[in-house]
């Protein structure tokens, strides 16, 4: 029998652990009224920010280069404010599959990457891949994030099997693919099958940081190609880059956020970079929460509509990541339904977290966590409006 929310509610501040007080802050209003003479002019440019939607340099590097104050604070609360003007007070849940960490590809970030030998591989059969989907459905996941490696096992032919059967025993919820580079006649497929949405991360908008990030056989040319044949034949799309990656600067990030603005994808994912072992940058700084707080933020204001995940990154690297995340402008959870005994082999970075908790424990848990930001996780597919 499906569970319902409230009563998931009421299991949650049972079992999960409670928030000790609420995290609300200050509304943008507020803190306009009470604003001192060094942060008001500061807090003037991101309300023309708000209102053009575009972003100098300048101003980006003094958004993400000053102490954290008053100013920053209104960023966020503009953002929280954008936000619910477009989709209220909801939190969309989307139920993550890992389905494979195989990959073909040696990108010099990835736990999965090819050349790394210590790493077990994996593979889900799609008669297991359909329990996990019974499974979030029974706790209100009207959509499915199909996720893996470039996997080449999982050719048309199986992969757009995978997505009939989805779309067959669950015409009402969305399927979201996230399954890396294939070609537009690989795509349009999977789209007449029933795909609605699509997620390949840019990575990067600037050419010669991408060929840094990636092996020489990626290309910056393909990854910028096959996101605009997936826009062209109707899925919601969503883009993304990792804040602090090496070789990251202001400029480049300026870059993903003009990116952004001209493409208007219907997703955006961010989160810190990871540092992550067996990998060439293994030994690199993990990238900043608040730097990534400030940016979702900063999306949120250049394209209010955007549907903009907390990622499980930021979980990861801060004991309130997620909800903060949510405080700074984004509306979108990821809980894992992935086996439990998999989630570990999903290495694609480092010490991520829930890799132990069932969907009953994890749903539980989010559920209490976002009780103290103010939002309710509702049970709808969560479509971008606009």
């Amino acid at each position: 029998m499906e569970k319902s929310a409230n009563n998931l509610s009421e299991q949650g501040k049972q079992s999960a652990t409670q928030p000790e007080s609420s995290l609300l802050a200050p509304t943008a209003e507020q803190l306009k009224a009470e604003a001192t003479a060094d942060v008001l002019p500061i807090m003037q440019q991101i309300d023309v920010l708000a209102t053009e939607q575009d972003i100098s340099l300048s101003f980006l590097e003094h958004l993400l280069s000053m102490p954290k104050n008053n100013a920053v604070k209104y960023l966020h609360a503009k953002a929280r404010k954008a936000v619910e003007t477009v989709y209220g007070d909801k939190i969309f849940l989307r139920g993550l599959i890992e389905i494979t960490s195989y990959c073909r590809n040696n990108c010099n970030y990835c736990g999965i990457r090819r050349s790394n030998k210590t790493l077990e591989r994996y593979r889900m059969t799609p008669e297991t891949i359909m329990t996990c989907c019974k499974e979030g459905y029974s706790y209100g996941m009207r959509t499915f994030v199909i996720q893996g490696g470039e996997d080449m096992w999982w050719n048309d032919e199986r992969l757009g099997a995978l997505v009939s059967d989805i779309r067959s025993q669950y015409p009402d919820c969305a399927i979201t693919l996230s399954m890396g580079e294939h070609s537009r006649e690989s795509y349009q497929r999977l789209f007449d099958l029933g795909a609605n949405r699509y997620l390949l991360r840019h990575e990067t908008a600037d050419e010669n940081h991408y060929s840094y990030l990636h092996p020489s056989e990626m290309s910056f040319q393909n990854r910028m190609q096959c996101l605009q044949w997936l826009k062209e034949i109707g899925f919601q799309v969503g883009c993304g880059f990792m804040v602090g990656s090496p070789g990251q600067t202001p400029q480049t990030i300026h870059k993903d956020l003009q990116f952004i603005r001209t493409f208007r994808p219907q997703m955006v994912g961010i989160g810190p970079f990871v540092a992550t072992q067996h990998t060439p940058f293994a030994e690199e700084p993990n990238g900043s929460v608040e730097t990534t707080l400030r940016l979702l933020s900063i999306i949120r204001l250049l394209h209010p509509h955007v549907l903009l995940p907390s990622t499980t990154a930021l979980g990861s690297l801060h004991p309130l990541g997620r909800e903060l995340g949510i405080l700074a402008g984004a509306n979108v959870l990821m809980p894992n339904l992935s086996p439990v005994e998999n989630r570990e082999l999903y290495n694609i970075y480092d010490n991520k977290i829930c890799l132990g908790d069932g969907i009953d424990h994890c749903y539980d848990c989010l559920q209490t966590r976002m009780e103290s930001t103010g939002r309710r996780i509702v049970v709808e597919r969560g479509d971008f409006v606009g």
